[in-house]
Order: structure tokens, then C-alpha cells, then sequence
């Protein structure tokens, strides 16, 4: 099977694309299934051809609808009872440069007419995402335009406003600002792949005339894996932590041979820069809630000796576990997971020596292993895989690392007691359990689609949708935010619950994998059914589906003193609860609500 990140083997995707979608769907994985519209101005084939080989890697089965040759418009803006009738999870429109060549300005236009045109074109974008926006309600990824394969002004061309690049330039700002204003809309970002790739063998004018695609064969399967990027990212598959080797990866040489005097970091050699740069990347990515980790066979002493070099950039204190040892990368890996309580497919393992990588890639295979050959390409090779690709981005992402951090300081603490509820006291937990507020929002919809585990009923939301639910009177929201003595754990768990009549029905049930086994699923109970009572709601319904990830919760409901009154043959069920004998079951956290 040809592999399936960076740098990409393009005749290798091209060639084996049938072959390899057969072998990914015959290797046992479970994956989520999604169904992906995709609206195209040009010729799209061959997009979703190898768009698909990229999700089926990332966990993701997607089913295409695809619109005729440049008929986005139309199947965005009129009915459409074929696309409705589909149901996309996401909406992807493919549009290029070859979409608006023919509505630049000519080099005669007055600056007011420029400046309608270039109204007039971004007009013609928004009307079509506030259209798929209401009849839809699920994300939207637009492209926005790569730069044009000639220059009429030469260099004046970027800023004449005549110039073809001077208005491609304020029209993707333009789309820019929409995004920046509207959740749920993201830009598939070509003009970046298009500098990457390079515009000489980005645009194919042959392959324009005869096809109608929109650039070459090759920059195809570059355009589909950026894309795979942000589709992965909006369903949860983005991964968390970084896991990484010492010498010859964060630094040259071996700390434990040459000293720390003698490991290369700093400003001294061109080597020496390939690894400070690769410290300022990382640090980086720590900076937006990327958590670091350390996997080297070392000496302890020499690891820390190591990462406190003078002219380095990262510090002890920047990993949140480093596991400096003897034993091999995978089992290191498999008990770093453990300690921060994270699934092992959260962590891309980087380290230089291509026997670790290949023992963690047949011993771990969620794991992902990028080919790290050369120092100088290291923040290439990280970067342009995606693996961290933001599509939402929250306060509590930026404290991700002290959350996480503090975890393993808990359970470090948690040994020290033989009575786990006493445990639990000492940690003098705090929590905030109120209705949706807008300041949350962003990290509702970021949790709706990353929690798996502790998900009763797995559904998805986009932020337009958790937005509708806090407005809606006939809905319960809860968001619960905790802290407790050794640091705040941000918004940790989402309920919605549908009231109708005297009955709530639980829609969504999920909390955050970070504060699993500190009981705050009684305290949300306990104010869910204050908030049910106040309304008059007698009786509660909750749901359990099952997936291939959320069996820890099987019997949550039973725990919480529901009965169970259906079950069907793949396993839902639905449990019943009457308020009237209800009483509270948290005995351990402080509650703030608008109940309490």
C-alpha cells in the first residue's frame, strides 16, 4: 500500500488508488461514516477520487455527491431535491482561479468600478454560503484562489488595482473576514498548496482545455490531502500529542557521548539551526495546545542536561511527560498514553533513527510516524501533514498543556490515598454548570466532535447548531467547567435535552476524557434534574448508541439510577427516569449554577 502523508508519492497515489481503497476497506478499521458534497467549478473526479484514499486513512468512510461540471451555483442556490435528499455532513465548493479569470478588471476600469466588481464577487461567494448555511446546516469548506499563472503589470501587478494578484489577493481577504465572523465555514487554503507546489507545475493549460481541470494531475492528491485536513479536523480525528525522540531530533549528536557542550543547538552551525528552528516550531505548537512528550533511550540526567542547553528552546517543563530510559519507544509511548489518560491514536511519534520508527509503526499502527530524514525538513515534513490542523480554536486549547500536565500530577497524588473518595476531596473541586453562553460556544461544538469515549449518543454539531440549541426554549443546555486544586480543566462536559411536554429527552450526553472517574457526571445529573424539575419535567429519557469507542458508558445510565425500558438488536437503548425520586448524587465537587 503506497503511504498516504508527506512528502507524497504522487504516481504511487495516482496509479494504485483502486487497489488501495480496496485494501483500506478490507483491513478491519472501523470508521465513522460521512457523507461529503462536493460542489465543483471545475472537473472533480479525480478529487474525490483520492480525497477518499486520504479520509479512509484518517478513520473517515466518506460517500460523494458531486455536481455536475461547474454547476456549484446552481446546486447551491435553487432547489435541489437530490442534494437534500443526500444529507451532507459537509459541504466542500471547488472552485480556482479559473472561476473568476474572466471577472477581473480590465486595465481601463475607474477605481469605482473596480471596486463594484470586486463587490460584486464577493456577493456572489456569500449569498451561496448564507443559502447552503440555512438550507444545510453542516460545515462549508470554500477554496479560495490561488494566484493567476501570468502577470499583465509585472511586479506592479500586486498592487496596481488593476492588477490580476492586487484583486485575488483583497478577494481571499474578503473570505478571510467571513471566516474569522462565521463558525462553521472554513477556507481550504490553494493559494498556500499552489506556492507550495509552484505555479509553473500547478497550472496544466492542456489539461484545462481538454478536462476542465482546474490544475495539474499532479498538485491533485495535494489539494485532496490539505483538504482531508480540515474534514478530518472538523470530525475529531486531529491528533493531540507529540512524542519525541532527543538526539539527532531535537538536537545533533548524542547527549550521553559528547556532553552537553558537544550536542549541536543554537546559531553556531547550519546544523545547529536546523535544530534551534525545530525547537521554535514545536514551541509553537505548545504556544496553541499541542502537548509535547519525550521518548529517548537516555539517561534521565542526560536528557534533562540536554533540554536545559543554554542556546536550546524548549525545557523540561514544556513536555508533559518525559520518559528517558532504556525500554523500548513503543512501550514508553503505551505508558505515556496511559498517564494522561489519552487514546494512543492521539500521538505522532517524531524521532530521527528509522528502526524506531518502523518497531512503533508495526507495534503501534494508530500512532502516527512521519519519515524524518533530514534536520532541514523536519518542520516541512510535521507541517504540511496536518496532523494538528485547527479548525476550532478555544481559551481552553491555549491551556491544554497545564490541564494535561496537571492530570498526571493527580494521579501521581491519587496513590497516596486508600479511600478514592477522600481522594477526591482533597482535590477541593470546583465546577461551573450553567446554560450555553456565547464566550463557550466554540468549545461545545470542539467537544461535541472530539469526545468519543464518554459520548452516550456520538451525535455531531456544528457550531451554527449548538448556537440554535442555546437560543431554543424548548431545549436544556448544560456546559460544566471544572477546576480544583491543582488547576482549571476549562469546559469539560455538554448536555442538551429536548423538552417536550413533561418529558426531557437527552440528545447529547459527553464529557471530556480529562476529568473521567471525579463524578462530575453526578453533578451534571443532579443539575439537569433541578433544571428539569423547575420546568415541571416529571420524567427524563436518555439514550445510549453504541460505537466502536463509547462502551465505558454502557451502563451509565443504570449507574445513575435509570431503568431501562427498550433495547433493539444493535444494542440502543432507552432508560427512563422520574424526577419526583430523584436526589442529588455528587457528594464531592462544588457546584455554581443558576439552580445552586
Amino acid at each position: 500500500m503506497p503511504k498516504n502523508d508527506y512528502p507524497l508519492d504522487i504516481t504511487a497515489v495516482t496509479l494504485n488508488r483502486r487497489k488501495t481503497r480496496r485494501e483500506l476497506l478490507e483491513d478491519g478499521s472501523k470508521r465513522i461514516k460521512k457523507k461529503i458534497a462536493v460542489l465543483g467549478g471545475s472537473t472533480t473526479n479525480d478529487i474525490v477520487k483520492t480525497l477518499e484514499i486520504y479520509l479512509l486513512s484518517e478513520g473517515i468512510e466518506p460517500e460523494f455527491y458531486q455536481s455536475e461540471y461547474n454547476r456549484f451555483w446552481q446546486d447551491a442556490m435553487f432547489e435541489n431535491p437530490e442534494l437534500k435528499d443526500f444529507a451532507p455532513d459537509v459541504i466542500y465548493i471547488h472552485t480556482s482561479y479559473r472561476n473568476i479569470a474572466g471577472f477581473l478588471p480590465a486595465a481601463s476600469a475607474p477605481a469605482d468600478e473596480v471596486e463594484a466588481k470586486l463587490d460584486e464577487r464577493y456577493s456572489y461567494y456569500e449569498k451561496m454560503w448564507i443559502r447552503l448555511r440555512e438550507e444545510y446546516a453542516c460545515p462549508v469548506i470554500q477554496n479560495n484562489f490561488e494566484l493567476p499563472p501570468y502577470r499583465i503589470f509585472g511586479n506592479r501587478d500586486c498592487w496596481d488595482i488593476h492588477g490580476a494578484v492586487s484583486f485575488i489577493s483583497r478577494l481571499n481577504e474578503r473570505f478571510n473576514s467571513y471566516a474569522r465572523e462565521n463558525g462553521g465555514f472554513y477556507i481550504c487554503d490553494i493559494a498556500y498548496v499552489a506556492a507550495c507546489f509552484g505555479l509553473d507545475k500547478w497550472y496544466d493549460d492542456e489539461a484545462w482545455y481538454m478536462y476542465k481541470y482546474a490544475f495539474s494531475a499532479d498538485a491533485t492528491p495535494y489539494v485532496a490531502f490539505n483538504l482531508s485536513h480540515i474534514i478530518k479536523s472538523i470530525f475529531g480525528k486531529n491528533k493531540k500529542v507529540i512524542a519525541l525522540d532527543l538526539d539527532n531530533t531535537l538536537w545533533g549528536g548524542v547527549v550521553g557521548d559528547d556532553g552537553v557542550e558537544g550536542i549541536e543547538i543554537g546559531e553556531e552551525t547550519a546544523t545547529a539551526e536546523c535544530f534551534k528552528a525545530f525547537q521554535e516550531y514545536l514551541k509553537k505548537q505548545k504556544d496553541i495546545g499541542i502537548m509535547l512528550t519525550v521518548a529517548s533511550k537516555n539517561d534521565h540526567e542526560n536528557a534533562i542536561a540536554g533540554l536545559n542547553h543554554p542556546e536550546g528552546v524548549l525545557r523540561p517543563e514544556d513536555f508533559i511527560v518525559i520518559k528517558a530510559n532504556w525500554e523500548t519507544k513503543d512501550r514508553n509511548l503505551a505508558e505515556t498514553a496511559s498517564e494522561m489518560d489519552l487514546g494512543i491514536d492521539s500521538f505522532v511519534f517524531a524521532d530521527d533513527n528509522p528502526t524506531e520508527r518502523d518497531l512503533v509503526r508495526k507495534s503501534l499502527p494508530t500512532v502516527s510516524v512521519p519519515e524524518m530524514l533530514r534536520p532541514a525538513d523536519y518542520i516541512r515534513t510535521i507541517d504540511r501533514n496536518g496532523y494538528f490542523e485547527v479548525t476550532a480554536f478555544s481559551a481552553d486549547d491555549l491551556k491544554r498543556n497545564d490541564m494535561y500536565k496537571a492530570n498526571v500530577k493527580r494521579a501521581s497524588q491519587q496513590h497516596e490515598f486508600t479511600d478514592y473518595n477522600e481522594y477526591l476531596k482533597s482535590l477541593d473541586m470546583r465546577a461551573e454548570i450553567k446554560s450555553f453562553v456565547p464566550v463557550y460556544i466554540p468549545r461545545i461544538t470542539q467537544l461535541t466532535n472530539k469526545s468519543n469515549q464518554f459520548n452516550l449518543t456520538t451525535r455531531r454539531y456544528t457550531q451554527p447548531e449548538i448556537e440554535e440549541a442555546a437560543a431554543d426554549k424548548n431545549k436544556i443546555t448544560l456546559y460544566g467547567k471544572m477546576e480544583d486544586s491543582y488547576g482549571d480543566n476549562g469546559v469539560v462536559s455538554v448536555v442538551i435535552g429536548a423538552v417536550e411536554g413533561a418529558c426531557c429527552k437527552i440528545e447529547l450526553w459527553l464529557m471530556s476524557c480529562r476529568v473521567l472517574k471525579k463524578k462530575m457526571e453526578y453533578a451534571m445529573l443532579d443539575t439537569l434534574v433541578a433544571k428539569c424539575t423547575a420546568r415541571g419535567v416529571t420524567e427524563i429519557l436518555g439514550y445510549y448508541f453504541p460505537t466502536a469507542k463509547n462502551g465505558m458508558v454502557k451502563n451509565l445510565y443504570a449507574d445513575f439510577g435509570f431503568e431501562k425500558i427498550s433495547e433493539d438488536e444493535n444494542g440502543n437503548t432507552v432508560w427512563r427516569l422520574e424526577t419526583a425520586c430523584y436526589t442529588d448524587k455528587n457528594d464531592v465537587i462544588h457546584v455554581e449554577s443558576e439552580e445552586h
